[in-house]
């Protein structure tokens, strides 16, 4: 059978035929012609760059090894295709060299008539994700990609002037850290985990959401993920619209801008960006676009590389450190005080970051020993939504009532 390869491509296969696993691709490229590919941000049109394609004839090799020249000629929706799979692969080609362990999307293999100037390897490699955030991740790609057909972006930015105006998240953390001279609290209102199931039978999240007002958050998360925390927008805005004060930071696994504007005209005044998703010129335009609307950026990371990668980038305002190991699920508190110590903390406090304790807070001790590390805001979920009453569950997490003067608004 003939198998269709570039002119300028070699193709090495260590997977053998009676694999079944899909194949992962790694790429090297061979002109430097081709670097700027490397730059493109996600959501690039690509149509020109496709139509280039078709100035290169595919080469067919044969079953006794020689190679002739296809008359076949390629649709320009093919090329399309093409071209598209090359930036997924760049992408994920940057991701990798910036550390980044969470793959976007299931390695697969090239479109029919690919012709590309790249070469490959094809490498015996499954398309099972590596571990649970790897997996929303996948699954959110697709979910979105449906969301974005039913509401274009288009409509969404005609949608803004009519949202809520965005209140001032960051402020927020910062009154209430000044008032009561502990972390601000960010109280999330979450049903359940992949990794604890349901949380709370009886759940209403507007009730939640004003019973972690009462008691003394500064502002609140709203998980909005549906399939696997059993969360949604609809709960975001009805928070919003129920009149609580508390600024909302909707918790939702970003992986394409257009889901800032839809949190934006659902009511969130904050978004959530995790670094091990995220390359590096994601989340420089995506903080644009947050800055743009109003929102703030909580970005988060989980180690010293993603903390370094984030601290690169200029305008970083809200860092989040998640105590969760991403492969274990195993929850260590120390690591906040691992990331926040040297040269890393100086310039945090010199840039006056404004840094938040994530996972493994359930006790007064708890939020003493990341505030002594450095932070100035925890976000809680699991220990106050579990409470039967969450204004009490937030006196018992750090010792004392800290709702003696209402919300920081």
């Amino acid at each position: 059978m003939e198998a269709v390869v570039p002119l300028r491509t070699t193709f090495t296969a260590t997977a053998t035929a009676a694999s079944t696993a899909r194949p992962r691709l790694s790429f090297q490229p061979l002109a430097k012609k081709f670097a700027i590919s490397r730059l493109i941000p996600t959501g690039i049109s690509m149509t020109d760059r496709a139509r280039s394609s078709l100035q290169c004839p595919p080469v067919r090799v044969q079953q006794d090894g020689s190679a002739v020249i296809s008359e076949d000629t390629i649709s320009e929706e093919d090329a399309l295709k093409i071209k598209e799979w090359e930036v997924e692969r760049l992408q994920d080609e940057i991701a990798a060299s910036q550390g980044i362990r969470i793959r976007r999307r299931p390695p697969t293999g090239p479109p029919l008539h690919y012709v590309g100037p790249f070469e490959f390897q094809v490498e015996n490699e499954g398309n099972t994700p590596c571990n649970i955030l790897e997996e929303i991740i996948w699954y959110k790609d697709k979910e979105v990609s449906q969301m974005k057909e039913r509401t274009p972006l288009s409509a969404l930015k005609k949608a803004i002037s009519s949202a809520p105006p965005a209140r001032d998240f960051l402020g927020a953390l910062r009154r209430s850290y000044s008032r009561t001279g502990l972390p601000g609290l960010i109280a999330e209102v979450k049903k359940a985990s992949p990794s604890r199931g349901v949380l709370r039978e009886d759940f209403n999240p507007v009730e939640i959401a004003k019973a972690y007002e009462k008691g003394g958050a500064a502002c609140l998360s709203v998980l909005t993920d549906e399939k696997y925390f059993q969360g949604s927008f609809e709960n975001l805005e009805a928070i919003r619209n129920a009149g609580v004060e508390c600024p909302l930071l909707c918790k939702e696994f970003v992986v394409d801008a257009w889901q800032i504007y839809y949190a934006r005209i659902k009511g969130a005044d904050a978004i959530l960006l995790i670094a091990a998703v995220l390359p590096d010129l994601d989340i420089m335009y995506m903080t644009k676009i947050c800055k743009l609307l109003g929102l703030t950026a909580l970005v988060e990371v989980h180690d010293e590389r993603e903390m370094d990668r984030v601290l690169g980038i200029d305008g970083i305002e809200l860092i989040g450190i998640n105590n969760r190991d991403l492969g274990t699920f195993k929850v260590d508190i120390s690591n906040t005080k691992n990331l926040l110590e040297g040269e890393r903390g100086k310039r945090i406090r010199q840039e006056g970051i404004i840094v938040v304790g994530e996972s493994g807070l359930f006790t007064p001790a708890d939020v003493a020993y990341v505030q002594e590390a450095g932070v100035k805001a925890v976000l809680v979920g699991e220990s106050l939504v579990k409470q039967k009453d969450p204004a009490k569950g937030i006196t018992e997490l750090f010792g004392e009532d800290i709702s003696c003067k209402g919300p920081s608004i």
